[in-house]
């Protein structure tokens, strides 16, 4: 349980981000909510429980034009940017948070195959990702960590000719299956800068392994990835080394914003569930901590905030707003994880059964804390963003 000083300081957190700027529409998508009664709501829990990866449901909502936001029409998207794709990505997160990540991986994907220059790859590989008929994931949390001195690579890239021939492992990936794409990037051997590519699963050298499982997230498409000299030829090269850095710098802010869809669809389904509580306990829950009205506040701070965002950097991806992208993401962390153990106490014994939606909160909202950027990257990030304003201050 929090200590009240670590709560005060959530809520500062929080606060200093506050903005008057109002929630953006990122244009309708009808059929959606239809969509989640339908497919997603009746297989929560074998999602949850039993590992279950809702296909139909993701290739569907492709179709519906729910990956469209992140992608040029000329790709065949809708243009809407950012701002709609947090808001599918919250609107499914309220039922399902493992299949809100899944949407996250899935677009993810997409936007870093459209902010890089090869054309080529481009038209081979958007209209099919975009549409739902080609499923995709993420694997750039171990590249990140590198970057920042977290962790070492666990894939090398070697020069040869025509391309790259790739070794190592990554313990998880998401979003993956037979005949799925993802993107990663790692090191080049006596070079040292960055490569990043595309992956195709079917292609030799290549394999997906079963990993370790998880308390939560379980129907993610989560697997281990096994590079054994993987030929990635040059057409399938997303940034070379020379233009790596430029790369990470678009693709990084919004990869990161992106995910506060999950958080903002979890911390709405747990106001839901501490109000329906409240229809029968209110007399006893009003000793509690957080309250739905406190957390509403709180929500639609971080709301305005994180729309505010995804119109600067659908507006200009490279724009300098890595640092408001870390406070907002902290937040979401924070207060998902103050959302849902509220939520689990106002619902009492009945939160603690094996299939309430409470106590599934509980684990998405770890989840929401610990996945790349976990909680402690993001304020390890922030006070190095913070050191280096202070020596540069110093030093003018």
């Amino acid at each position: 349980m929090y200590q009240a000083a670590q709560q005060a300081q959530i809520r500062s957190n929080l606060h200093a981000i506050d903005s008057a700027e109002p929630v953006i529409n990122g244009g309708e998508l009808p059929g959606v909510a239809e969509l989640i009664a339908k497919q997603l709501q009746p297989n929560v829990i074998a999602i949850d429980q039993d590992g279950y990866y809702p296909r139909q449901f993701l290739q569907d909502l492709g179709a519906l034009g729910g990956y469209a936001g992140v992608v040029a029409p000329a790709f065949g998207g809708n243009g809407f940017g950012l701002t709609h794709t947090v808001q599918v990505m919250s609107e499914v997160s309220k039922t399902c948070l493992s299949t809100g990540f899944a949407i996250w991986c899935q677009t993810a994907c997409l936007r870093y195959l459209q902010m890089s220059d090869n054309e080529n790859l481009k038209n081979r590989f958007l209209p099919e990702l975009v549409d739902g008929r080609l499923l995709g994931g993420t694997g750039l949390s171990n590249t990140l960590k590198f970057k920042c001195g977290i962790e070492r690579s666990l894939l090398k890239a070697r020069r040869v000719s025509g391309g790259y021939e790739i070794n190592g492992n990554l313990p998880w990936v998401s979003n993956l299956g037979a005949g799925h794409v993802f993107v990663t990037g790692c090191p080049v051997e006596n070079d040292g800068r960055l490569l990043f590519f595309l992956v195709e699963t079917q292609r030799t050298g290549f394999r997906l392994v079963d990993g370790a499982h998880f308390a939560a997230m379980e129907g993610t498409g989560t697997l281990a990835c096994q590079f054994r000299d993987y030929f990635v030829n040059d057409q399938h090269v997303l940034a070379q080394p020379e233009t790596s850095e430029s790369y990470l710098a678009k693709i990084k802010p919004g990869m990161i914003l992106a995910q506060m869809g999950m958080g903002l669809g979890l911390v709405r389904s747990c106001i839901d569930l501490i109000e329906s509580a409240n229809k029968s306990s209110a007399l006893t829950n009003q000793y509690l901590d957080d309250q739905a009205d406190e957390l509403a506040g709180e929500l639609a701070i971080a709301e305005r905030e994180t729309y505010r965002l995804t119109r600067l950097l659908d507006d200009d991806p490279a724009a300098d707003v890595i640092a408001d992208v870390l406070k907002v993401r902290l937040a979401g962390s924070e207060l998902s994880l103050r959302a849902s153990q509220s939520a689990l106490l106002h619902q009492g014994a009945k939160g603690f059964l094996t299939h309430s939606a409470a106590q599934r909160k509980v684990r998405e909202a770890y989840f929401v804390a610990i996945v790349t950027p976990a909680i402690k990257q993001l304020r390890r990030e922030l006070a190095n963003l913070k050191s280096a304003e202070i020596c540069a201050l110093s030093s003018s």
